[in-house]
């Protein structure tokens, strides 16, 4: 139940969607700074400006501000951290360390959708103003300037960090359009390359099949053993052109899998990683084609965020009346916690009546290997 209460606490902060996690939750633990006042008075015998109801009303005026802010974009975050940095000057005179708002006002203004000049200059800008507001006054020189360099400091600090993590989301959301993209791209070349196949198999094929139908209808009733031995022809190049139609279709598992491929060889080269690649010619039926594209994308994933890996080896191949895909990487091979991914992947392979092994070694990798038994071949 707890954990229930947070999850709906955090969701009602900034939507799952936003990828943020737990972190805009637990940012809100420095609202304890807020009470650092009464604990120096209680505990160290400080006296400093300390109003407990303006402090409690500046939260609860807070809550909402900071939730406008994770959950909407231009001019309402806008607004909810202009909203935050005026909260700071208003409890200033009450409470000495309002400035903890200040520090959430400098770290949303760097998700803030404008260009990096004016997210600087409105972080420099609120800065300058609470330092100038606080002296204005009339508190003593020395907090003045303990406060500013507190407040400017962390600040800055967590102004760029915020600032790095929004252009690394942003940088995810392009990669995620490329990898759509490349998938698209292989998808219509796969296609478009089994059309020419089919196209010229079955144009010679189709050709030669027809001029030995009519050849053998003209000679049916003069040369009876000759008309027979041209439908013999006929169905031994039919035979034929239906093997290799068979071999040329079994390449369809391409549009799939060499899509996948394509993007797991463009997320992982991003980070720096190899990926080589061996595709046997496997004939793969559509739904088994499906299941382990969907798993070579998963794995690569994984290995993008958690391996530490140097370089990738994916392989697929036929062993023993299964299609097997392996995926091999030189990570760290720390222990494997199942998560949703892996559930997910397992639970799918397992439907289809196959097996999914993962095996870490430590310091030597993790090895994914994917078995999806195939049915005879007609």
């Amino acid at each position: 139940m707890p954990h229930t209460a947070l999850l709906h606490l955090r969701r009602a902060i900034v939507p799952d969607a936003h990828g943020h996690g737990w972190a805009p939750l637990a940012s809100l633990g420095f609202l304890l700074f807020l009470f650092m006042p009464l604990a120096l008075r209680v505990f160290a015998g400080v006296a400093m400006p300390f109003h407990l109801g303006a402090t409690l009303a500046s939260i609860v005026l807070f809550l909402p501000l900071y939730a406008l802010a994770w959950r909407r974009e231009g001019g309402w975050q806008l607004a909810a951290v202009l909203g935050i940095f005026a909260l700071a000057c208003a409890l200033v005179a009450f409470n000495t360390y309002a400035n903890t708002y200040v520090i959430y006002a400098a770290s949303l203004s760097g998700a803030l959708t404008l260009p990096p000049r004016w997210r600087l200059a409105l972080l420099a800008a609120m800065l300058a103003g609470f330092v100038a507001w606080v002296r204005w006054l009339g508190a003593p020189g020395d907090v003045v300037w303990i406060m500013a360099l507190i407040t400017i400091a962390v600040g800055v600090s967590v102004f760029f960090s915020t600032q790095h993590q929004v252009e690394r989301d942003r940088k995810r959301a392009e990669l995620k359009l490329t990898q759509d993209e490349v998938r698209r791209i292989a998808a219509v070349a796969e296609r478009e390359r089994i059309g020419r196949d089919l196209h010229d198999l079955l144009g010679h094929t189709l050709s030669l099949v027809a001029l030995k139908a009519e050849l053998a209808s003209k000679l049916a009733l003069r040369d009876a053993p000759a008309a027979e031995a041209e439908m013999q022809a006929v169905a031994h190049i039919a035979r034929e052109a239906l093997s290799q139609v068979r071999s040329a279709v079994s390449g369809i598992r391409h549009t799939a899998i060499a899509g996948e491929l394509a993007s797991a060889r463009l997320l992982l080269e991003a980070e720096g990683l190899t990926l080589s690649a061996r595709l046997d010619a496997v004939a793969l039926p559509a739904e088994a084609e499906s299941v382990l594209a969907l798993t070579l994308r998963e794995a690569a994933t994984n290995v993008q965020r958690h391996a530490q890996a140097r370089s990738v080896a994916v392989r697929l191949m036929h062993e023993d009346g299964a299609a097997v895909l392996q995926v091999d990487d030189d990570g760290c091979g720390r222990p494997i916690r199942p998560g949703h991914g892996l559930r997910g992947m397992r639970e799918r392979i397992e439907a289809l009546g196959g097996q999914l092994d993962v095996q870490a070694q430590p310091g030597r990798g993790t090895r994914l290997a994917a078995r999806l038994p195939l049915e005879p071949q007609p």
